[in-house]
């Protein structure tokens, strides 16, 4: 996508600002990759700053993680969700074409050296790919305290053509049979998740049933894509085209009653199961997946 069709940092920050003057307080970057944006940092400095803003969140996919998880701490970003579909180095080379396995688990120990907490690891689990290894991330949890989160795969993307992969939490849950899983309190930002504590566990393991049993009613999240589309549902085609709000001059006050349109318009449940994709044309990683 050409950078002059990307929201600016300053277009981003005023979107926030006047967000936080509609309630919103809790505030999530993620991608693509958000690391991989020049002056990243200072963006999330002056985000973190504004006030009203009681939380910021990052979603990475860890690479960079060793050498910047510090600087983000410093920056004022809170908590951290790292994506992490597998720990066998082979298949993670394969699906981030090249990507080394090692990086991503020194920049997880380097994120709880400097001090976040909770560090959250997101795994989509597919079958026939790393469904019989969701013991290798409960290894994982036993050893740092680490929140697991396994999430059921999504119709979107290139979710859509691999139905056949999708692996219910029920599923999950026998396959972690052996733990003594306890219901616990969800994490701070859990969001969705049905979080569960064992003795063995220094996190939690938590489970995502976005597709077996929808959360929609629940739902409190609105989406801002990097080219200026507010969605107030993650499936959803339907957008509401802030940049070129701000980009035709208008004032903040019609900024603000777009946000709100788009917040009260939100649908009560998505429609993954029986609309299939519902004409949207994005893949997970341009709606903030």
């Amino acid at each position: 996508m050409p950078s002059g069709e990307i929201l600016s940092y300053e277009e981003i920050l005023r979107i926030a600002r006047l967000s936080v003057s509609l309630g919103f307080n809790k505030f999530r970057v993620t991608g693509g990759e958000p690391l991989l944006r020049k002056g990243v940092l200072g963006f999330l400095k002056q985000l973190a700053s504004l006030e009203g803003v009681k939380d910021l969140t990052l979603t990475t996919n860890g690479i960079l993680l060793p050498d910047m998880a510090a600087q983000l701490k410093d920056a004022g970003v809170k908590r951290l969700n790292i994506s992490l579909d597998t720990l066998d180095p082979a298949k993670f080379a394969a699906i981030t074409r090249g990507g080394e396995l090692t990086r991503v688990l020194a920049g997880i120990k380097q994120s709880i050296e400097v001090g976040f907490a909770p560090v959250k690891l997101n795994v989509v689990v597919m079958r026939g790919f790393n469904d019989n290894n969701l013991t290798d991330f409960v290894a994982l949890a036993q050893e740092y305290p680490l929140h697991i989160r396994f999430i059921e795969l999504m119709p979107i993307g290139t979710g859509a053509e691999q139905n056949s992969a999708l692996v219910t939490v029920a599923e999950m849950r026998q396959k972690l049979a052996y733990l003594k899983l306890t219901p616990t309190e969800a994490v701070q930002g859990a969001g969705p998740a049905q979080c569960y504590s064992a003795p063995e566990l220094q996190g939690s393991i938590g489970f995502i049933s976005a597709i077996s049993q929808h959360f929609c009613t629940q739902c409190n999240r609105v989406r801002l894509t990097a080219d200026g589309k507010l969605k107030p549902c993650l499936h959803s085609a339907t957008e509401y085209d802030l940049k070129a709000a701000l980009r035709a001059g208008v004032s903040d006050a019609e900024v603000k009653e777009a946000i709100a349109e788009a917040v009260l318009l939100k649908p009560s449940q998505h429609h993954m199961l029986t609309q299939g994709w519902d004409g949207q044309t994005r893949g997970m990683s341009q709606i903030g997946g």
